[in-house]
């Protein structure tokens, strides 16, 4: 347990204390995110908050990780190194979305073929238990992560969503690390949390300064580890550990709901209205909480307690309903809540159009 607060309170300390320089920094340099016809925000804000975040993350794992017990550490490292090269540079000069993708492949796949981050199998999803081979848990997994550090990069929005989200995903699967005993992936989880929750001090709305794509990517990547180590390392726990979770793919959605559902759907509306998936628009969920009447801080509030909601909603119901069921049962409550959503906003619209 120590290990664990050690991680977590280092990484706070150094990420909290490093924000004020980058934000000097920013002024000094004028290195501002400026607000657009899809932003929430109308001030110049610095996006460099990422940078703390790396900082404290990376220097929190290297100094307190048991390296005897994680040997693949150092792939690890680099797949962060490579997603902040690519964040920074974006945050600074943009890059071309191909060149981020590209970018991306590369750190997923030393993840997956250097560290073994890696899905082995379909854990009992569409009722497929055989062994497909390895190239198909290859590809699955390389889109397993990409996705994943997109969804983050795209719910990064408004104030306070990304890095809530973030820290209370790396939350649970810190803890449920540290229960089964893998202390090495509860201290990256946990270490993660404090550089974000540090980052959040600073960014709750009057928001001082944006985490950016080097922050939303490196959460992202952390969020993917993390999230298929659990899927994977829970399938092969003894059928007897009060930990293990049995419908364990749907308990994944529901811990990754949000940034999952949110992209999946706004993609999905993009392709219906003719659009290319991947043309930025103001049709995430938290664009409609905004254009509801909602402030960033409201709408980042009501955000984070769905996905507490769905959490708990998995926590407590792997046991008594079957893993399909479930994960209709939950794409079909998160679609009949953004419904509701969508219909009232459109409501508000005309009554403030008559």
């Amino acid at each position: 347990m120590f290990v664990i607060i050690a991680s977590f309170v280092t990484a706070f300390t150094l990420t909290y204390f490093t924000i004020p320089s980058i934000i000097n920094i920013a002024k000094e340099k004028h290195l501002f995110d400026e607000p657009g016809e899809r932003s929430s925000h109308t001030e110049k804000t610095p996006s460099l908050g990422g940078i703390a975040i790396f900082a404290g993350a990376i220097f929190s794992i290297v100094l307190w990780t048991p390296f005897q017990e994680f040997g693949n550490l150092q792939y690890i490292l680099c797949s962060f190194i490579i997603i902040f090269l690519i964040g920074a540079k974006d945050d600074i000069s943009p890059i071309s979305p191909s060149k981020k993708i590209i970018g991306q492949i590369l750190a997923a796949s030393i993840l997956v073929f250097k560290s073994d981050i890696e899905l082995t199998g379909l854990y009992g999803f569409l009722g497929i238990e055989e062994e497909l081979g390895r190239i198909t848990y290859i590809l699955l997994s390389l889109f397993t992560i990409l996705v994943i550090i997109n969804a983050f990069n795209l719910i990064d929005g408004i104030n306070g969503l990304a890095g809530s989200i973030g820290a209370l995903i790396a939350g649970v699967l810190g803890s449920w690390f540290y229960m089964v005993g893998q202390i090495e992936l509860a201290v990256v989880a946990f270490t993660i949390t404090g550089s974000v929750l540090a980052f959040l001090r600073y960014n709750f709305t009057p928001a001082r300064i944006f985490m950016g794509d080097t922050g939303s990517l490196l959460v992202g990547i952390v969020s993917s580890i993390l999230i298929i180590k659990f899927i994977d390392s829970n399938y092969h726990l003894p059928d007897d550990n009060m930990y293990k979770f049995k419908a364990v793919p749907a308990v994944a959605v529901g811990i990754m709901i949000l940034p999952l559902f949110d992209t999946m759907r706004v993609f999905i509306t993009r392709l219906i209205r003719g659009y290319s998936p991947f043309k930025p628009d103001r049709r995430h969920i938290h664009h409609l909480l905004i254009d509801y009447g909602m402030t960033h801080m409201q709408a980042t509030a009501a955000l984070v307690l769905v996905n507490v909601i769905f959490i708990t909603l998995v926590f407590s119901s792997h046991e008594l309903v079957e893993m399909h069921m479930l994960l209709i049962f939950i794409l079909l409550l998160a679609s009949v809540l953004t419904l509701w959503l969508t219909l009232a906003l459109r409501k508000v619209r005309q009554k403030n159009n008559l």
